[in-house]
């Protein structure tokens, strides 16, 4: 039996608020000072994980901070924690650690932790990766669009995600929109892609705004704790891919654009018969890309640090969407703010990009 522990952690105060209900009732900054001395603990076991090439099991860790705080905190101190629940996984008997959320963003993107655990370590950023490319061409197809013939805009474009997915776009879709701080970095980026690939259309771009303006898809993969994508400058009938987790797009979507469709990047249908027993926000039998990788490799017994520090290669996605596919786990339709996208509402979205006024 192979084995595996993953690290969760709640993403905002409201998540402590819905484990601990008596804490609502204290200041916000005192509830976060008793929050960050509780220790990593097991949250849950995962059992009867099973494909037709092996079976393991493994473990939810918990590490008690919000994404604000792993911001705000001394960043020593938050990795040390991160460490601290990698040897809770350890001493549980698992071979290889997952990061979920946050932890794997905090610091050097888990290096530092791979460095003082005697575990493989892994982000799960590159099935992250795969899983959203997948699933931003399935909602371009649902809306009859073609990635071929589509302009694709990557918020983020110079993290570690958004390369490789500004990469996969690159191979595929008519023209690319780099959008990121550091217009130098995007500059680079786009002299690489047009060495490797050879003529491409792509424009770089500092401002969201200016960048998603005319963009069919807009992957968006920041690590903002904020939502960063202005909602009024979304195209009409533009599929949005957020990977990002805390949200880059506002909930608020949902009620001032009808005409576009949002999806959640990295939900992914696990093998038949996975009990995670622990309710992290998704149907049974789903899970996010991150923890699916994470399974996958100790299913194959891949214990090596196969995503970590802020490079990725897209050999690697390649590679990872293979595994996947061998193991049985596949891009689980689409979802949107936990709603399942159906026929209806593939549908009310199309009726209402015929609404919407056109820009001049």
């Amino acid at each position: 039996m192979e084995n595996f522990a993953f690290l969760i952690h709640p993403i905002e105060i409201d998540d402590i608020y819905r484990k601990y209900e008596g804490l609502k009732y204290l200041p916000k900054n005192l509830v976060e000072k008793i929050i960050a001395k509780v220790p990593p603990l097991n949250v849950s076991q995962i059992t009867d994980l099973k494909s037709t090439y092996g079976e393991a099991e493994g473990w939810f860790i918990g590490v008690p901070l919000t994404t604000k705080m792993m911001i705000q905190l001394d960043e020593e101190k938050v990795i040390n924690k991160i460490i601290h629940a990698g040897n809770v996984a350890e001493k549980l008997g698992a071979k290889i650690l997952g990061l979920g959320a946050y932890t794997s963003v905090v610091g050097d993107g888990g290096i530092t932790v791979a460095e003082n655990l005697n575990i493989a370590v892994t982000s799960g950023n590159t099935y992250t990766v795969a899983a959203a490319f997948e699933a931003t061409k399935e909602a371009l197809r649902l809306l009859s669009r073609k990635i071929q013939e589509s302009e694709v805009a990557v918020v983020g474009a110079n993290g570690s995600i958004g390369r490789v997915c500004a990469e996969l776009a690159c191979r595929d879709s008519k023209k690319v929109i780099l959008i990121g701080r550091d217009l130098r970095r995007l500059e680079e980026l786009k002299t690489s892609f047009i060495k490797k690939y050879g003529k491409i259309n792509i424009d770089c771009s500092t401002s969201i705004k200016k960048g998603i303006a005319t963009a069919d898809a807009v992957i968006t993969v920041t690590s903002s704790i904020e939502e960063v994508i202005p909602i009024e400058d979304i195209k009409s009938g533009a599929v949005v891919c957020d990977v990002a987790r805390p949200r880059d797009v506002s909930k608020k979507v949902q009620e001032v654009r009808k005409d576009v469709l949002v999806i959640e990047g990295g939900v992914i249908e696990v093998p038949k018969g996975v009990d995670f027993n622990f309710n992290f926000g998704f149907p049974k039998g789903l899970s996010y890309a991150c923890m699916a990788e994470t399974m996958i490799l100790a299913l194959e017994k891949r214990y090596e640090n196969f995503s970590l520090g802020r490079d990725m290669d897209i050999a690697k996605v390649d590679e990872i969407t293979r595994l996947a596919d061998k193991h049985g786990f596949k891009v689980a339709g689409l979802r949107s703010f936990e709603r399942v996208v159906d026929h209806k509402y593939i549908e009310e979205v199309l009726m209402n990009v015929e609404k919407a006024p056109e820009v001049n």
